[in-house]
């Protein structure tokens, strides 16, 4: 006899078929195996200590300060450990207890019913000349040209502004943008490459967004998280899907002293009210896809707090996606040059995977195209 640790299970029930576990154990034991998390804030004293008991009770555990048990405070922070199983139990449970434990039990039934969706690989091309990455900047032709490479190496998306939202990138007018952006619309709409792949538009401006509309581009990306009501209306008149990212502040401020009491709820409660507001105007949650906004008014800690709990942004049932390529992050992390970060970024975009993303932004689509298909293959 010889016995080894194993690693993570991403196919929990496919490992256990492969064991030839009985049909009707599968299921059940798929759901010991997974562990889960949840952060839970400011729950109130009482129901913290009912929480407690209850956890216990069937194996789980509720982590929770000192002075709990005495009621020191109002209300606390707390982390709940458990399998599927329990939480599945508790679910149920707390659906009968007081002082706030239903809406708990609410959102662990929302949390429990989320599903996984296949990856996809966006590449970026930038038809302006100031981006911080002058390795995306292609204009015209060789716009066309980097289009029709992405595509043979493997892209599902290809997403193109004419706008820098770099830090401190100045505004550019809407003639100027719409220049920028035509020749493009144009090849993709004669050449018909929109058949090819997902054609997507940079752009918050309502007459940039519709010509690409008319062009055969099909999502919308926003970086204001539809802040212009005309954009969601747009999304609902062409039948098109709409990226929304949140942003604190403008480009031109928003790596100003970014801060947050606490930047999970924060960007949680903008997503929450931001698909409401599309949802009111005609657009279906099923073609909303989310974005936190790295870098976009995040310190570095922040953006390393969104991607480690990426998977929380998928209860809202949108998709995830993720866009850290080649970000100043990394250059904070590991001080490393523009030109050089393509390592780092491979590895922020593998980890957001893992946590949940399922669309990965990025400037260099064939090393992800690899990267992904051999983390796949491990997971």
């Amino acid at each position: 006899m010889y016995i080894y640790k194993l690693g993570s299970i991403a196919d929990k029930k496919a490992a256990l078929k492969a064991l030839g576990v009985e049909s009707g154990g599968v299921g059940i034991m798929a759901k010991k195996m997974e562990l889960l998390y949840f952060f839970i804030k400011d729950l109130k004293t009482p129901a913290a200590n009912i929480l407690k008991q209850d956890a216990l009770s069937i194996g789980a555990e509720l982590a929770v300060p000192g002075g709990v048990i005495l009621c020191e405070k109002p209300a606390y922070d707390c982390i709940l450990i458990g399998t599927r199983k329990h939480m599945e139990l508790l679910s149920k449970k707390e659906l009968a207890q007081p002082f706030g434990l239903k809406t708990v039990a609410t959102e662990l039934k929302k949390f429990l019913a989320i599903k996984n969706s296949s990856t996809q690989i966006m590449g970026v091309i930038n038809a302006n000349d100031d981006s911080f990455f002058e390795g995306s900047r292609f204009q015209k032709e060789d716009a066309v040209s980097k289009i029709k490479q992405m595509l043979a190496d493997g892209a599902d998306m290809i997403d193109i502004g004419a706008v820098s939202s770099r830090p401190g990138a100045e505004s550019v007018s809407k003639s100027v943008e719409l220049e920028r952006i035509k020749p493009i619309c144009d090849a993709v709409a004669s050449e018909k490459l929109f058949e090819k792949a997902i054609f997507s538009i940079d752009s918050y401006t309502p007459s940039i967004v519709e010509y690409a509309l008319k062009s055969g581009f099909t999502l919308i990306n926003d970086i204001t998280g539809a802040s212009d009501e005309s954009i969601i209306k747009l999304a609902v008149k062409y039948g098109a899907k709409l990226c929304m990212m949140h942003m604190q502040g403008t480009p031109q401020t928003m790596q100003k002293n970014p801060t947050y009491e606490d930047v999970m709820v924060e960007v949680s409660t903008f997503f929450e009210e931001r698909i409401a507001k599309c949802e009111a105007l005609g657009l279906e949650r099923r073609n909303i896809i989310l974005d936190v906004g790295i870098g976009f008014g995040k310190s570095l800690e922040h953006n390393l707090t969104l991607i480690k709990n990426m998977e929380h942004f998928k209860i809202f049932g949108c998709e995830v996606l993720v866009g850290a390529s080649r970000k100043s992050m990394i250059d904070k992390i590991i001080p490393t040059p523009v030109e050089e970060r393509l390592a780092g970024t491979l590895a922020i975009h593998l980890k957001a995977v893992e946590n949940g993303a399922s669309i990965v932004r990025c400037h260099d689509v064939k090393e992800h195209v690899q990267a992904l298909a051999v983390f796949e293959a491990l997971q």
